[in-house]
């Protein structure tokens, strides 16, 4: 097995395909009944524990530590969506992450042992040389001897240590991975979800297609870069456009990008025919929700909705004695301007009209 191969069977193992194949395994053993359940699968497909802190994510790990105000809300967000889904707070780790962790056991499968055989044979012109084993750490070592040598009755030996120094650095690697499969996950999560609703109005459905290729937009013009939109839903029998941006988090670029995408999607529209332009997301942090909320093009809200996984988990985050930012996000999600996951998608539900 060449390096080559090696990044390759990384890249499967978090790709696209394999993201999907996953998927119909996940959905085959827990099928999607209704919109009110959809949040429930997308947190147990995507949602994970911050190691740093041991609690489920929902803010920046720097700014979630102990002593800090989003310990505290992390604290609360871990409590409700515990309950929410059934599981004690110190067993909740156990009924998310299910994407990642399935990804990373099949790359473990595919990749440990050749990995291991193309080590061998690439250190084999230095055998004798004293050259350090892979995954050797003495550094980190120490600090596990330290750590468990009241409980030790003899130090163990260092194939052991060296073993157990690689799966940190591997698991270490693996957690650098969640950015990319969350990222596109989200996307392919959603989509499973929209392919599957129930008495659904969705009559086509576009997954990180180029804008051009979703009816009623041109081709970008020669020496434009072609863009990409996250998802596409035609819906009802006027087949409605909603372009949907997805993004779990909206950090300041992202909040940038919102703007010049619409003008760009604007442009391309080949007839001047309304399309609504639709941001889901899992933000937690109340200024970027808030400003995705009320951020105007042309004296109109720049996004037709605003769609959360689900804003009853960033209310539990926040607490009560809401002040500044926070205290508008309860307003928005009052007056929908903040719409749940399970509100969009009874919108593309038969029973459910455009007027509303």
């Amino acid at each position: 097995m060449s390096v080559r191969e090696a990044r390759a069977a990384v890249s499967r193992a978090f790709g696209a395909e394999n993201r999907g194949r996953l998927l119909e395994r996940y959905f085959a053993d827990r099928p999607f009944a209704s919109a009110g359940e959809a949040w429930k699968h997308v947190y147990r497909l995507l949602l994970w524990i911050d190691p740093t802190i041991g609690l489920a994510h929902c803010y920046e790990s720097d700014k979630s530590q102990p002593g800090r105000p989003w310990y505290e809300r992390s604290l609360r967000f871990h409590g409700w969506l515990s309950g929410q889904l059934g599981s004690s707070p110190a067993d909740l780790a156990t009924s998310v992450d299910w994407l990642f962790r399935q990804a990373a056991n099949d790359l473990a499968r595919g990749i440990s042992e050749r990995r291991a055989q193309l080590a061998a044979e690439q250190r084999a012109p230095y055998e004798g040389q004293g050259f350090p084993e892979p995954g050797e750490d003495p550094e980190l070592e120490a600090l596990i001897l330290e750590a468990l040598s009241p409980w030790l009755r003899e130090k163990p030996p260092r194939s052991v240590l060296r073993d157990l120094a690689e799966q940190i650095h591997e698991y270490t690697r693996l957690e650098n991975k969640r950015k990319n499969l969350v990222g596109e996950g989200f996307e392919d999560v959603l989509a499973a979800l929209l392919q599957r609703l129930p008495r659904s109005r969705i009559s086509s459905l576009h997954v990180r297609s180029y804008l051009h290729e979703i009816p009623g937009f041109f081709e970008a013009p020669g020496g434009e870069k072609p863009r990409k939109v996250d998802l596409a839903v035609l819906s009802g029998p006027e087949r409605r456009r909603s372009l949907v941006t997805v993004k779990w988090s909206i950090r300041a670029d992202r909040e940038e990008q919102f703007g010049s995408d619409f003008a760009i999607y604007a442009r391309l529209e080949k007839a001047g025919n309304p399309f609504d332009y639709v941001l889901v997301t899992n933000e937690f942090d109340p200024a970027r929700l808030s400003a995705a909320c009320r951020r105007q093009r042309e004296g109109a809200p720049l996004f037709t909705r605003v769609v959360h996984v689900n804003p009853n988990g960033v209310l539990a985050a926040y607490g009560e004695n809401l002040r500044q930012s926070f205290a508008k996000i309860p307003e928005l999600v009052e007056d929908r301007r903040l719409m749940s996951l399970e509100d969009w998608l009874l919108r593309l539900q038969l029973e459910r009209g455009e007027a509303e």
